[in-house]
């Protein structure tokens, strides 16, 4: 269920993009400390390719990301990248160490792959709610009702509708 639950929030990504023009995708957002679209769309983008990346390395560091300026200002090319992960998803579980430098000391965590795929997904999910304000500016675009939304609350409003 997990992989089918990433490829859906990374699908409604694509269905948003290919609806913004460039300037829509690269315009700064007041109401987003003046982050875009684009630069959220990055971030999640390299999130997940952190992890393919680091897999056979087995320590994964999310600081080591690539800030490629261009996944944040074309969009043909953020969806690109977007299947390219979607393609490479599907990997054995195994233990990951997660690295990171926090106030110069290095911490090292136990993690696994099934993990951090957990955490991108609802790492995703964060930053498409981010997007879905700044879409607020875009009148023409058509977004779902859940885009942004976590999963949990996805079934509680079902339940309670019930």
């Amino acid at each position: 269920m997990l992989i089918p639950s990433i490829n859906n929030s990374l699908n409604e990504l694509i269905d948003l993009l290919k609806q913004l023009s460039q300037n829509e995708y690269s315009n700064s957002c007041a109401e987003l400390s003046n982050a875009t679209i684009g630069e959220h769309t990055r971030h999640i983008i390299e999130m997940f390719q952190c992890l393919e990346n680091q897999y056979d390395l087995g320590i994964v560091n999310y600081d080591k990301r690539e800030r490629n300026i261009r996944i944040q200002t074309d969009t043909i090319f953020a969806i690109e990248n977007i299947v390219s992960i979607q393609q490479n998803l599907d990997k054995k579980n195994k233990n990951i160490k997660l690295l990171q430098i926090i106030d110069g000391e290095e911490i090292r965590i136990e993690s696994n792959y099934f993990r951090e795929l957990l955490y991108n997904l609802e790492h995703c999910i964060h930053h498409q709610a981010l997007i879905k304000v700044a879409i607020l500016q875009c009148e023409t675009v058509i977004i779902d009702a859940n885009f942004g939304v976590a999963r949990s609350t996805i079934e509680y409003r079902n339940q309670c509708a019930q």
